[in-house]
C-alpha cells in the first residue's frame, strides 16, 4: 500500500464520519423528509461516499466518529455543511439545536467560540442576518 493510499483511506473515514455526522442531524426531528435526503446524496457525492455506504449509513449513523479536520478553514466548512441539512427544512428545532452545539466542539471548536459561532450561523441560515453584518460580508468579497 502506498502513502497516497494510507492518507486517502484516512481522508475517506474522516468523510464518512462527517457524512455520519449530517445524517444524524437530519435524521434528529424525526424522518428524513425530501428535501434532506436530496440533500443528503448531495453531500454523499461531495465526500465520496457510495451506495452501499450510504444505505449503511443510513441505517447506523452513529456507529461512525467525528473525526476533526486539523485545520479551521475545513472545521468551518463542515460545520457549514451541518447548518445546510439542518435548514432543509427551513427551521431547526430544539434537538438539532443541541446535536449542533455537541458537533461544533466536536469538531475542534472552543466552548467558547461555539456559541458565538452558532448565533451567527443561525442568523445567516435563517435570513435574520442584520443589515450591517450583511454589509460586512458582502464588502468582503
Amino acid at each position: 500500500m502506498s502513502f497516497n493510499d494510507l492518507f486517502d483511506s484516512g481522508k475517506h473515514k474522516k468523510n464518512l464520519g462527517h457524512f455520519a455526522s449530517i445524517v444524524t442531524l437530519a435524521a434528529a426531528d424525526g424522518a428524513v423528509n425530501e428535501n434532506e435526503l436530496s440533500l443528503l446524496k448531495r453531500f454523499a457525492r461531495k465526500l465520496d461516499v457510495d451506495d452501499s455506504e450510504f444505505e449503511e449509513i443510513l441505517k447506523t449513523p452513529k456507529r461512525y466518529p467525528i473525526n476533526p479536520p486539523n485545520n479551521s478553514g475545513e472545521r468551518l466548512e463542515r460545520l457549514y455543511d451541518l447548518f445546510k441539512i439542518i435548514y432543509a427544512d427551513n427551521s431547526m428545532d430544539e434537538i438539532e439545536s443541541k446535536l449542533i452545539k455537541k458537533y461544533a466542539i466536536g469538531l475542534g471548536f472552543s466552548a467558547e467560540s461555539t456559541e458565538s459561532l452558532i448565533k451567527k450561523s443561525i442568523e445567516l441560515f435563517s435570513g435574520k442576518i442584520k443589515f450591517d453584518d450583511y454589509n460586512t460580508i458582502i464588502n468582503s468579497l
